[in-house]
């Protein structure tokens, strides 16, 4: 029996537990692909996979909707994949331990994937439902949304009609997104050499935070555990002479990290014991600046240190070891500009997502969004400037357009009409700093007239994720409302 039989609407939920089962990390989606073409197959539905793994499922008008626009459902079927440092699962190869606890949907010690698996769950209950009133459906599921729309930058729309699209990939319910920022990765890889270094190995662990999507929670100003750890280090080396072994922090560049670390090596001959000292006073210190600051923000943040034993190691030489620890520390991070035209919405930003330091390289990858194109540019442009100054490769991937707001849309005044009349109060109409794939769906068909929506969510990218079960099933009844409306 599943973890989910019995919860209300009965088929979205069989689906999503279905697609829970199914390992379906960012890059790790030709198992769910595998699992929508045999639900198309299953059902003789037409259906369209491209060579990445997007699928395209079309079922035909219901009966009497025979003229009627097609309408396009879209989300993607991959999740970020995250688990707590004690969780055994291999996110790779096995599916989520669900959990029901009153009113929400988590998974044991790992991120959930609501989003955004609710969004295919909807669309397979949708086509497999023989009775519901709709005009013909094009389920348009991408991959790799997660990490830069590589899915929907290359997706044939060939087979598709549509000019509507309904995109189900927000997080509360009640709040139609009309447009988003672009944004684009940006990728740094900064050489080093290393030669045989002894001394007291040590390890410096920056942790117990709470993290988020860079886009959604970035104007929370949470800690970042990855910059938070440049400031350690950079701090440190002021004060007693160490080098780096090795560096490792963060799982997703549009993830707010939440824990990082360092393994240096103390080098001073002539006052190991000292050093040994100073580093754990100073450890003391710097928690205690953190909590203060991270007080409302980020309440359990802490740095630990452990001098594991005296030994020779690989560490990264003295000069390189500062210059890829100014390099981290000086870095932008955060929110750079707030909109002027809608109070309250981030205009540009940037999150520095993963960290990695090993085998002669340190990377760093970056993500940044702004609403205005040309914000995002002069943003990547002060990265790349920086880059040249400490020596480092950049590669700019994963670019995106932002989508802009359409003052006439016919779709988002239907469903503001229904949703009135369902709930008798206004729906919110927004726009978000976050990054939705309309905005390369909009470049593909110039013509498309798109809202996204979905139910309520929390912690997405986390471990702490969930999904509200009664909101998922108000959304449902919206959702096929809308469906029927479209006459």
């Amino acid at each position: 029996m599943g973890v989910l039989q019995g919860l209300e609407p009965e088929k979205v939920f069989y689906y999503f537990e279905e697609i829970c089962n199914i390992p379906h990390g960012s890059g790790n989606t030709q198992k769910i692909s595998n699992y929508l073409v045999s639900f198309a197959k299953e059902r003789g539905l037409y259906h369209y996979r491209d060579e990445v793994g997007n699928v395209i499922i079309i079922k035909e008008a219901a009966k009497g909707y025979e003229n009627s626009d097609p309408v396009m459902i879209q989300g993607h079927m991959d999740m970020v994949a995250v688990k707590k440092p004690d969780c055994d699962i291999d996110m790779k190869t096995q599916g989520l331990k669900l959990k029901v606890s009153e009113d929400k949907i988590y998974a044991e010690g790992t991120s959930l994937g609501g989003d955004d698996g609710i969004a295919v769950a909807y669309g397979l209950a949708l086509l497999d439902d023989v009775n519901a009133r709709h005009p013909r459906i094009e389920l348009v599921i991408t991959v790799d949304e997660e990490v830069g729309m590589d899915g929907a930058r290359v997706i044939d729309l060939s087979c598709c009609r549509a000019t509507t699209m309904i995109n189900i990939d927000s997080e509360e319910e009640g709040i139609f997104l009309a447009g988003c920022a672009g944004g684009a990765r940006v990728n740094f890889s900064l050489p080093y050499e290393e030669e045989l270094t002894g001394g007291i190995h040590c390890i410096i662990k920056v942790a117990g935070l709470i993290g988020g999507h860079s886009g959604v929670e970035i104007h929370k100003e949470r800690g970042n555990a990855n910059v938070l750890l440049g400031r350690v280090l950079f701090n440190l080396s002021e004060k007693i002479k160490f080098r780096l072994i090795s560096l490792e922090g963060g799982l997703a560049d549009n993830a707010i990290s939440r824990e990082a670390s360092a393994e240096i090596v103390l080098t001073d001959e002539n006052a190991m014991k000292e050093a040994e000292q100073t580093l754990q006073a100073f450890t003391e210190e710097i928690n205690r600046d953190l909590q203060r600051e991270f007080a409302e923000k980020d309440p359990t943040v802490f740095v630990e240190t452990v001098c594991v034993e005296k030994a020779e190691k690989n560490a990264v030489k003295e000069e390189d070891t500062r210059k890829i620890i100014a390099f981290l520390r000086a870095i932008p991070n955060g929110v750079q500009a707030m909109s002027g035209a809608m109070p309250g919405l981030v205009e540009t930003s940037l999150n520095l997502g993963i960290l990695c330091c090993k085998e002669g390289t340190a990377t760093i990858g970056i993500s940044v969004r702004s609403s205005y194109e040309s914000a995002k540019e002069d943003l990547i442009s002060r990265l790349k400037a920086l880059a040249g100054l400490a020596g480092a490769d950049v590669n700019v991937a994963g670019d995106y357009p932002g989508w802009a707001f359409k003052t006439n849309s016919p779709l988002r005044e239907k469903m503001i009409k229904i949703y009135r009349e369902m709930y008798h109060k206004e729906p919110e109409i927004q726009a978000i700093h976050a990054g939705l794939e309309c905005g390369l769906f909009a470049a593909k068909i110039p013509e498309l007239d798109c809202v996204s929506m979905g139910p309520d969510m929390k912690n997405i990218h986390t471990t702490e994720e969930e999904l509200s079960i009664s909101s998922t099933k108000r959304v449902w009844e919206f959702l096929q409302k809308l469906l029927e409306d479209m006459k």
